[in-house]
């Protein structure tokens, strides 16, 4: 990635037609007076107020607002991030995104999500949850550009139906992608499709979503990626008290992957598993950035 440019998502039209088209581009800069938001443009409903400071001038949190809060069919979201060098930035979200259940047309809804991060620039990405509603048909691709001396914390948790409802995803379909690149290498590629054909039967039998080597049937599931760090059995073991804390709720690992420690998790709840991950970026943050974790006050609200 470039350019912050968006394509004009043709807002007009999209009210036109019952679709709405959005993308917004962020960039950070390092100043003598610390972090700043540079350029906040945006087109359709998605931006952000203000940057906030809870830690200080040198690291900037940032909301994103997103009023519709959810996808229907024919959506299309576009968020560009670039922190400039030596600059740091943590972004999350006002509220949990939303699939909804796509109409009879059948039209995409997705959201495409770049990052760039400079040389010794940091940028925490991390959003709430997704809940894709059943019979959705959702795409979501998130990149990842890391420059040889810069750092990353990002998670990604998604709930497939509603499992509070006791609604399964039905016959909703999901591509999820996600790709961490350093200087034009991948580090990290995972990528997730599900669909249920219309005459597979109510057990999901030997697809993704139940099988061993899948999902086993949890509807939530949860990835965290921080790095780079070298290799240390000391941090992993750290890691996995953590999640031996929460057995009883979430089915977890973690692994060392290209220098970047990840970790995944299957739960019931979404809240659940966000509340590991969150423990698992509080107990690594310190190592990562040199500071003590500091949760956006907005998960608490």
């Amino acid at each position: 990635m470039n350019q912050l440019a968006i394509p004009d998502p043709f807002v007009a039209e999209a009210s036109a037609s019952g679709r709405w088209r959005a993308g917004l581009a962020l960039q950070f800069e390092r100043t003598e007076r610390g972090c700043r938001l540079a350029r906040n443009h945006h087109h359709g409903p998605l931006y952000v107020q203000k940057p906030f400071f809870p830690e200080g001038r040198d690291l900037a949190h940032v909301y994103l607002l997103h009023p519709p809060g959810g996808l229907v069919s024919g959506d299309r979201l576009e968020v560009r991030v670039e922190v400039k060098k030596g600059a740091r930035a943590l972004v999350t979200t006002t509220g949990a995104g939303r699939v909804y259940r796509a109409r009879s047309d059948g039209l995409l809804q997705s959201q495409n999500t770049f990052l760039q991060v400079e040389e010794g620039a940091s940028l925490e990405w991390l959003p709430l949850e997704n809940i894709v509603y059943p019979d959705a048909n959702g795409a979501m691709v998130t990149r990842v550009d890391l420059a040889r001396d810069s750092h990353f914390a990002g998670w990604e948790v998604t709930s497939l139906g509603l499992p509070a409802c006791d609604a399964t995803l039905g016959n909703g379909r999901l591509s999820q992608r996600l790709e961490i690149f350093r200087e034009g290498v991948p580090l990290l590629i995972e990528s997730l499709r599900l669909s249920r054909p219309s005459n597979c039967n109510s057990t999901f039998a030997g697809d993704v979503l139940s099988s061993r080597a899948g999902l086993q049937g949890y509807p939530v599931n949860g990835l965290l990626v921080m790095g780079p760090f070298a290799p240390d059995e000391t941090v992993r073991e750290a890691c996995r008290e953590i999640i031996s804390a929460h057995a009883k709720r979430c089915l977890a690992g973690i692994t060392h992957v290209s220098g970047m420690i990840v970790a995944r998790a299957l739960g019931r709840c979404a809240f659940e598993v966000r509340a590991l991950l969150t423990e698992l970026w509080e107990l690594l943050r310190p190592e990562l950035l040199g500071r003590a974790a500091c949760a956006p006050r907005i998960w608490h609200t």
